[in-house]
């Protein structure tokens, strides 16, 4: 996997406009309530033949989100942390961890490409590993935290920006 997405993020958009589709720059869609039909991006990490069902249904509107990782994240987390009831071991080892992320800051780190068919919403996405490794830590601070963490958690926070 590539360390961060940006070359992807201008490929996609550039053959999205040479194949004439009509791009709405969005947030993130995966947090709506409806029915989402998922891509597997693992297996057929192709970004082409995801559009190309879509031009096969005659859709010509595609939802586009890019997630860049921004360094108010990062401080986000931290102040998580500072709250959280971990032992001062455990919250210095996240702590590194959380810091070591610093040097993605301003990469691209998930591509979100959707459209709209019979009430339901198409939806393909591929993100980097060390943005999976970034939920892994917030999933730790969810579990951490003082409330012992809610419905859908603290990826929520991150996820739309």
């Amino acid at each position: 996997m590539r360390p961060n997405l940006d070359s992807l993020h201008e490929e996609i958009l550039h053959y999205l406009e040479s194949e004439h589709f009509v791009v709405f720059h969005c947030l993130s869609r995966g947090h709506e309530e409806r029915e989402f039909i998922l891509w597997d991006a693992q297996r057929n990490p192709d970004y082409k033949a995801f559009l190309d069902c879509a031009l096969k249904l005659g859709i010509r509107l595609i939802h586009f989100h890019a997630r860049d990782f921004r360094s108010h994240h990062r401080e986000e987390a931290l102040e998580l942390l500072e709250q959280s009831d971990l032992s001062r071991e455990e919250k210095r080892t996240l702590e590194r961890r959380i810091e070591e992320l610093a040097i993605y800051e301003g990469f691209t780190c998930a591509i979100e490409m959707s459209f709209d068919f019979e009430n339901r919403v198409y939806l393909f996405e591929v993100q980097t590993e060390w943005y999976e490794e970034w939920h892994e830590i917030l999933d730790e601070l969810e579990e951490s935290s003082p409330e012992g963490g809610g419905e859908g958690g603290y990826g929520g926070f991150y996820s739309n920006n």
